[in-house]
């Protein structure tokens, strides 16, 4: 069974159509949604990073990791769920172009692992973090997840630029 039919009709949608900017006055929809897309992707990885680095010892050396995430991790969820909601609708606009695009799948495929690591560090090595929470150097465990939370994120942003270059 293929999901070209449904896919077809959802970028056949009149909301899909105005994104991509065939509608009148719609010719700047797909580039508004971009530049918010890749804003709230730049704060999604600039608030990552700032806890991986931490993390890793490279940064804020004599601050809390807990609080530091306790700041953090709210502005990253926001700012993700702009990106989802962004993508999404960029998405809607050439799905079957980008369900079939091996950059789009790579992207995806990098986000994922990045969802597991965190979820590995935050049910593992977060646990004990009122042990290390303000030493300058975590335990290996935490600075190797920051380490491949921070390759993924670049990842990710090395995919989806990849995604804009393929795609016109």
């Amino acid at each position: 069974m293929s999901i070209t039919p449904f896919l077809t009709a959802l970028q056949d949608m009149p909301f899909s159509v105005a994104i991509r900017g065939e509608t009148a006055g719609s010719e700047w929809n797909f580039a508004i949604v971009e530049i918010f897309h890749v804003l709230a992707l730049v704060i999604v990885f600039g608030s990552i990073a700032l806890v991986d680095l931490r993390l890793l010892g490279w940064s804020s050396r004599g601050a809390s990791i807990a609080r530091l995430t306790r700041n953090i991790v709210p502005i990253t969820w926001v700012a993700w769920l702009c990106a989802a909601i962004s993508g999404g609708m960029l998405f809607v606009a050439k799905a079957v172009t980008y369900v079939n695009l091996l950059e789009f799948q790579l992207k995806f495929l990098v986000m994922a692992l990045a969802a597991v690591n965190m979820l590995v560090f935050h049910f593992g090595a977060y646990k004990s973090v009122a042990q290390w929470d303000t030493a300058q150097l975590p335990p290996a465990a935490a600075r190797r997840a920051g380490a491949l939370s921070l390759a993924l994120w670049i990842a990710v942003i090395f995919f989806g630029r990849w995604i804009g270059f393929t795609i016109r």
